[in-house]
């Protein structure tokens, strides 16, 4: 009786964990047309880069609030991130601390990933104080890394998403 009864349960675990298992995948039609979509908000620089985490140079990842982002715009670059890691220079102002800016004056390049539906997306400020260079590895996903660079610190890098404009 125990044995018909601990069968009974297993057939119906799996059979729970497989149905829900294949109710969740996408087909390939859809990420697709997602991958294309991403595309061409990137080339029509109209998205927004939400950091979830972020890998400082020689230090532990860290899980972000939902609060933090990238958006790239024709006219702008507005960036909203923290800041963990060496500065050679702090700022004056203690609110200043992070990695915040708005760019008007930019050079942006798109090129193809190492795999298709990958792109790399290269950001040179030009009017900030100093000249930071945003590098963005976009995958066809939706999921993206950013890797900021500036002189005055140390390299940190950003994984997370991409949100696409609304209208």
């Amino acid at each position: 009786m125990k044995k018909q009864f601990f069968y009974a349960a297993f057939i119906f675990f799996f059979g729970l964990i497989f149905q829900t298992g294949c109710g969740t995948a996408q087909s390939a039609a859809e990420k697709k047309a997602k991958a294309a979509e991403i595309g061409q908000k990137i080339n029509d620089f109209e998205f927004t880069f939400k950091a979830t985490y972020a890998y400082p140079t020689g230090y532990r990842s860290i899980y972000l609030s939902p609060y933090y982002y990238l958006k790239v715009s024709k006219d702008a670059v507005v960036a909203y991130l923290p800041y963990y890691g060496r500065a050679y220079t702090a700022p004056m102002d203690p609110t200043e601390g992070g990695i915040k800016f708005t760019s008007t004056d930019f050079e942006y390049e798109v090129n193809k990933g190492k795999r298709e539906g990958n792109w790399q997306v290269r950001i040179k400020t030009h009017d900030t104080d100093r000249e930071i260079i945003l590098y963005l590895d976009i995958w066809g996903n939706g999921s993206a890394r950013l890797d900021v660079t500036d002189p005055n610190r140390q390299a940190i890098s950003f994984q997370g998403d991409i949100e696409m404009k609304k209208g």
